[in-house]
């Protein structure tokens, strides 16, 4: 059976998902074969608002291993595409361009509302998303969506992500208690100067990506079961960042063990999650399996 490829240029890692198609009229047109991923920290390449060489250099390095394992698994089509790190940065076709000719392999850059919409597809997957706010914290940029019975409406692009947080905010690892209250108000900011902000409040929001993902990892790690949970309330959130002011290097321990690879991102993302249930009067969050990886697969492959 054929196999697909996909691979996601983000912020902070470059992902390729390997995907076999099932047959149209199951719930789930796709198995998940292979999920191979490369932290590249895309974000931090980025200079006055411009992508660098070094960082086109880098991600050709990351797009190149990866191409050239979907070929050694026998991908009869490998598709990829960027997000914000490429799509807000000033440089953002010619860099495109370059790495394009660099690998000899196409590469899409996806508009914010495009990005949007594949995630909520893909968070449709199982679910049955007809009320709430599809929220996807990036290492760039975090993307919400109003959602409604008939799919999902209104989109958002903030250019405030977990990595360009850290990067911009954080002095050393962890963020001080202080460095968390700047991050929240700066967060808090962007998210106020939405012309359309009311639309997306909701009491549920459904999480998609790794960040939120992270979050889920770090609380069952902390738990006495260490059972993920099925849904984050903000009294959860609040019991992370408690750990975190009054015990750090427990709440390193366990952050190392939960999510290794984005122990420098956790905390802006738990920063940027908590803002937003504050600001969209948001009581919990589902954390969704699938996200922008299947939508464009489902939208654009099969």
């Amino acid at each position: 059976m054929a196999r697909l490829g996909v691979i996601d240029l983000g912020s902070n890692s470059v992902r390729l998902v390997v995907y076999e198609p099932k047959p149209a009229d199951e719930t789930k047109p796709f198995r998940t074969l292979i999920d191979e991923k490369k932290m590249a920290g895309l974000a931090a390449y980025v200079s006055n608002g411009v992508f660098t060489e070094a960082g086109i250099k880098r991600a050709e390095s990351a797009l190149g291993d990866l191409l050239r394992l979907a070929d050694n698994l026998g991908c009869s089509r490998t598709d990829i595409f960027a997000t914000a790190v490429l799509r807000n940065c000033a440089n953002s076709d010619a860099a495109a361009s370059a790495i394009e000719e660099a690998i000899d392999h196409p590469l899409s850059v996806l508009p914010a509302r495009d990005e949007a919409h594949l995630g909520f597809v893909g968070a449709s997957v199982g679910n049955s998303l007809t009320a709430g706010t599809l929220v996807d914290i990036g290492g760039g940029s975090t993307e919400l969506t109003a959602l409604g019975p008939d799919g999902d409406h209104a989109g958002a692009s903030i250019p405030f992500g977990c990595v360009l947080a850290y990067a911009n905010y954080v002095r050393t690892v962890l963020p001080t208690p202080a460095e968390c209250r700047i991050m929240g108000d700066a967060f808090r900011r962007e998210v106020e100067a939405l012309p359309n902000k009311d639309g997306y409040r909701s009491g549920r929001l459904h999480g998609i990506g790794g960040s939120v993902r992270a979050v889920a990892k770090m609380l069952a790690a902390v738990s006495a079961d260490g059972v993920r949970p099925s849904v984050i309330a903000r009294g959860d959130l609040e019991g992370l960042f408690d750990l975190l002011q009054g015990d750090a290097p427990t709440f390193a321990h366990r952050a190392v063990k939960a999510a290794p690879e984005r122990i420098h991102s956790l905390v802006p993302g738990m920063v940027i999650l908590r803002t937003l249930m504050e600001e969209l009067q948001a009581a919990e969050v589902v954390p969704c399996k699938y996200g922008i990886r299947e939508g464009y697969l489902i939208t654009h492959m099969l």
